[in-house]
């Protein structure tokens, strides 16, 4: 079963197809590759082997049957636990939510149970997905399977990590500043961040509302613009959810050609502060792209400067109203001081217990942010340079298809590295910010690995809001162009980790 697990997600779809494997097989194999690894890994809160092999062996049986499925009916899926699921903890990282099982799914898990994916289980990530690295997880840090003495990025550390180590084909992750996209960089995966408003939010618990986007995590671009198609469309329960079709990311996949394309460098994205074999990779792409027809021009973003000072006015302040329900009093932890304790000093021994060191920094920055006298000042100020970001995404995108970076300025670093400096941690996501800032779509595919670090490295692209199929037609292509260069995928050059036996 070694070499089934190591399979892209769309190999695996025609192999069902095929008769050649079936869905219980295929979800036992990656439950069994989990139980050999994730010990050191911790991809996985929780795993549900018993739901996902009943969900499994019921696909098989419609199948049998003759019934009509979904084409990726019977691939199993890792689920970040930011989504609320009916059968299993949904924790969001945090000791103020442990244990708790939510009333209804996210619609995004309830798109997955139609189309007969099995669950295998709910990812990792940072508490309330708040950093860049998963260290902040209140049940311990996720590990990069390339060096587990490595982060595996953050916040969805945990459906990076899962993809990468073979676990799963396929996993769902939620991008606040970066959180698919960082991770997927330093992993050897690819990640998508979608339009904002493309994939429904309903069941995502909220960090920053006008900021999460939900999106696929895979091994190849293909698989992701598969999942999503599948977890893409508009829902009534989610206000912000776009109306219209952006039309299928799959087909985009399949073209293949880039030439006659514009593709925009950002000035402001590269060279000083980034680590020489990651510009070196990232250089290599360009070259490639150019080879293939493509035309490289430079694209100046200047507001680009302060979108880091700006994203963390605005998600504090966004997070510290998103997490006022967290209070002790309808559901999750409640810790009840000694004597004749009121509803405030309940409220306040419980959110002390129940969040961890960055979630009550961004809670008191964001309250601080939106006080009476500073709102102007800060979070004000902070939405018109978003405002300002957004027109420099628009001259861009006016003389290039796509724009192209260095989807983080490092390679992983070891764990521990950055803990005690949040301002360092943060510069992670500069590169990956502005997109959720306005809201375009952003995805991050393998770029080599940078020769200073013997490490992977991401190329992220980025694409007007609503064009994310130029993502993924530019995107496979470039995939390609490596993979003929380099004779196999970039996560195959990944190390073997240890299994227990």
């Amino acid at each position: 079963m070694t070499e089934l697990i190591r399979k892209n997600a769309s190999d695996l779809v025609a192999m069902l197809h095929a008769g050649e494997i079936s869905s219980v097989e295929l979800t036992r194999a990656h439950l069994d590759r989990t139980a050999a690894v994730d010990g050191a890994v911790h991809s996985y809160l929780h795993v549900g082997p018993e739901a996902a092999i009943a969900a499994a062996a019921e696909i098989d049986r419609r199948r049998a049957a003759g019934e009509s499925l979904h084409p990726m009916a019977g691939l199993p899926i890792a689920v970040k636990d930011n989504l609320t699921t009916t059968d299993a903890p949904t924790t969001s990282g945090s000791k103020i939510l442990e244990g708790w099982v939510p009333q209804y799914d996210a619609t995004v898990v309830t798109k997955l149970r139609e189309a007969g994916l099995p669950i295998l289980g709910k990812t990792n990530l940072d508490e309330f997905a708040m950093g860049s690295s998963t260290e902040f997880s209140a049940y311990g840090p996720s590990r990069n399977p390339w060096d587990l003495d490595r982060i595996p990025g953050g916040s969805g550390g945990g459906s990076s990590s899962v993809v990468a180590s073979f676990q799963a084909p396929l996993a769902i992750g939620s991008d606040t500043g970066g959180s698919i996209r960082f991770p997927a960089s330093v992993t050897g995966t690819v990640g998508t961040k979608p339009t904002y408003g493309a994939v429904s939010r309903y069941g995502l618990i909220a960090l920053a509302s006008s900021l999460d986007q939900i999106g696929p995590v895979s091994r190849n671009v293909l698989d992701a613009a598969m999942l999503q198609d599948l977890i893409a469309g508009h829902d009534p329960h989610d206000s912000t959810s776009l109306p219209e079709s952006l039309g299928s990311m799959t087909e985009a996949a399949k073209k293949l050609d880039v030439k006659g394309m514009r593709i925009g460098v950002i000035k402001q994205l590269t060279g000083a502060g980034f680590q020489p074999g990651v510009t070196e990779a990232f250089n290599h792409s360009l070259e490639l792209l150019q080879q293939a027809g493509a035309e490289i021009v430079e694209v100046s973003c200047p507001s680009f400067e302060y979108a880091i000072a700006a994203y963390y006015l605005i998600l504090p302040a966004e997070a510290s109203s998103n997490l006022a329900k967290f209070d002790s009093v309808r559901f999750g932890l409640r810790v009840t001081p000694e004597g004749n304790p009121t509803i405030e000093r309940v409220m306040a021994a419980t959110r002390e217990a129940g969040f961890g060191p960055e979630v009550k920094r961004r809670i008191i920055l964001g309250t601080y942010a939106l006080s009476s006298g500073y709102y102007d000042a800060y979070y004000g100020s902070a939405q018109k340079v978003r405002t300002l970001i957004q027109r420099d995404f628009d001259a861009a995108f006016a003389q290039a298809d796509v724009l192209v970076s260095p989807t983080a300025p490092t390679t992983a670093f070891k764990l521990g590295e950055k803990l005690e400096d949040p301002l360092a941690m943060y510069l992670n996501d500069i590169a990956t910010i502005p997109a959720n800032l306005a809201g375009i779509p952003g995805m991050s595919i393998p770029n080599g690995i940078a020769s200073d670090t013997q490490l992977p490295t991401g190329i992220q692209l980025l694409a007007p809001a609503r064009a994310d199929a130029r993502l993924y037609h530019v995107g496979a292509a470039l995939e390609k162009m490596h993979e003929e260069v380099w004779g196999k995928r970039m996560i195959d050059f990944a190390p073997e980790l240890e299994v227990n036996n």
